[in-house]
Order: structure tokens, then C-alpha cells, then sequence
């Protein structure tokens, strides 16, 4: 059995990848987009026309609807080839904005919904600040199930936890990114592999937290930057994987060994944590790697936003 077959078998494998052609090959059950994956997407020959077709058709409406209109396009092709759910972001830049956030996601649905596809498959991605946050507790209150992203800190994971949002995406390897190039010359790359990596170490302590206290919001560990970390959380509730990755795991024969447990969990020894609005900052202040990627990973989506509505113009 290929390391992706076993991985199967103790994780939900989702694919990360706005390329629908690409998802058929690994089977996965859901699916997650983000604006720079669709982005490098329409950029390809294939999928140009739905680009071409939004801004045709809806352009005369204003860049964001053919926005919303073209994610929604992306989204209904990425189900027909998985049975699960769809990750459809909001734009970033709405990010410290909750009433626009409600409002945008509400938007996407309707789209959605206009198209077929019911309020369940879809999952409305969200910025985890503390305005992200208290947009995706509105959101369930009404029905509409969230994907908090560009999640780095405990923090972030415990308010999620207390919005009861229904999955959050820690990201794995922008974590290690940033601790390796704090440590400089210093980082032992074989030193923090796999259950030492801190991005790994990040997502278990969140992971053991929710099933210690019966927290029922889903943990997708995303932003891989290799095998080891995938391998490192195998038994996560989900792991988001691109491509590349998802190759190299069918492509190795290797044992996979379970990493978490659910039940292990229960039994650990460990505080309840939660935060109001205060102390979340607080925290969040006190977390540099946290602030500067939640920043960072903003900027970046923004600009790829910016990027796909110059090609709509």
C-alpha cells in the first residue's frame, strides 16, 4: 500500500489546487481554493475561458461580482470531481471588516446555491483575525460553514473553537518557514523534522486541545512544505495537500505510522483556554511569528486578488 492509500485510511485527504484536471488523479474527498491557486490557474490554457466567460457575462456588474462569479465557476467544476465539500475564499481584503465578510459570504452561497450546489459542500474560507472570526460565528449561526485560514497560533485555534466554526486550516509550513529563517545559520534541518517540526508541533498541540474538550470544529493542517509533515500528522481530522505532494505520497511504499490520536487526547494532562476580544489581541501581540504571517499571508492573498482583477480589466 502507497503512503497516500494508508494516509486515507486515517486522515480525510483534501486537495489543495484550484487545477479541477489535477483532482480526479488522487481522489481526495474535498477540495480547498485560496486567490493566488486560482490565480496561477486561469493563467493556464485550459481554464481560461472561465475567466473569459465571468468577465463576458457579469463584467458590466463590477469586478466583484465577476470575482465572486468566477470562484463560484471554479468551485462547481473542483465538485464534480470530488464528492465532498468546496473551500471558496472571501476576499482578503475584508479581512478586519465583519459586516462586508457576512455580507460577501452570504453573496457566494446564494451563487452557489443559484447553480445547484447545496449550503453543505461548500465551506466559506475566512482570514482568522478576531473580525474573521466573529463573521464565521455569525455565518454558522445561519447555516453557512466556515474554513478559518491563515491560522499560525493557539490563539487563533481556541477562538475558532469558541465561534464553532466548522474547520480551520493551520498552516503547517509557513510556521517552519518563519522559524527557519528566524534561527538563521543556527537551524538543524534533520533536528526539526517531522514530530520537532514546529509547524507539526503547532497543529498537535491545537489538535489535542479540540478533543480534549470536546471542541467539534474540524483540524486540516495545511501549507505543506514536505512529506514529513503530512506524515508527522497522519490521523489529523483532514490534511490539505497540493499536487506535487499528493504524487510523492502515492509514489512511496513506506509504513505510515498513526501520529494523533482523538482518545490519546482526552486522557492529557492540559488547561482550558478561552479568549475574549482583549485578551485574544493581547495574545496575538505576543506571538510574533502569528502576527507577522497572519499579516503577510493577508498582503500576499490581497495582491494576487489585485492581480486576478487586472486580468479581468
Amino acid at each position: 500500500m502507497n503512503q497516500l492509500d494508508a494516509l486515507k485510511q486515517l486522515t480525510t485527504v483534501v486537495a489543495d489546487t484550484g487545477d479541477f484536471n489535477q483532482i480526479a488523479a488522487f481522489t481526495p474527498r474535498d477540495a480547498t481554493t485560496n486567490p493566488s491557486l486560482i490565480l496561477k490557474a486561469v493563467q493556464k490554457p485550459e481554464y481560461a475561458h472561465l475567466l473569459h466567460q465571468a468577465v463576458a457575462t457579469f463584467g458590466a456588474r463590477g469586478s466583484d461580482e465577476v470575482m465572486n462569479r468566477l470562484l463560484v465557476a471554479f468551485g462547481c467544476e473542483i465538485l464534480k470531481h470530488i464528492p465532498g465539500r468546496v473551500s471558496t475564499e472571501v476576499d482578503a481584503r475584508l479581512s478586519f471588516d465583519t459586516e462586508a465578510t457576512v455580507t460577501r459570504a452570504r453573496r457566494i452561497i446564494d451563487l452557489y446555491q443559484g447553480e445547484g450546489v447545496h449550503v453543505d459542500r461548500v465551506l466559506i474560507k475566512i482570514a482568522s483575525t478576531w473580525e474573521g472570526i466573529q463573521a464565521a460565528a455569525r455565518l454558522e449561526r445561519d447555516g453557512i460553514h466556515t474554513n478559518l485560514t491563515l491560522l499560525f497560533s493557539f490563539a487563533q485555534a481556541v477562538a475558532c473553537g469558541q465561534a464553532k466554526v466548522q474547520l480551520i486550516s493551520p498552516f503547517v509550513g509557513r510556521i517552519y518557514d518563519w522559524a527557519k529563517k528566524n534561527a538563521g545559520a543556527g537551524w538543524d534541518e534533520a533536528a526539526m523534522a517531522g514530530a520537532n517540526d514546529p509547524g507539526v508541533k503547532s497543529v498537535r498541540a491545537i489538535y489535542n486541545f479540540y478533543k480534549k474538550y470536546g471542541i467539534a470544529t474540524e483540524v486540516m493542517g495545511a501549507s505543506f512544505r514536505n512529506v514529513g509533515q503530512i506524515t508527522a500528522l497522519a490521523g489529523c481530522d483532514l490534511l490539505t495537500i497540493s499536487p506535487d505532494l499528493l504524487a510523492q505520497l502515492a509514489a512511496t511504499e513506506a509504513p505510515l505510522a498513526q501520529a494523533l490520536d482523538a482518545e490519546t487526547a482526552k486522557a492529557m494532562d492540559m488547561a482550558f483556554v478561552q479568549y475574549d476580544e482583549a485578551g485574544f489581541r493581547f495574545a496575538m501581540n505576543e506571538d510574533a511569528m502569528a502576527t507577522e504571517k497572519l499579516a503577510e499571508g493577508i498582503r500576499a492573498f490581497v495582491a494576487d486578488t489585485i492581480k486576478l482583477e487586472g486580468m479581468m480589466r
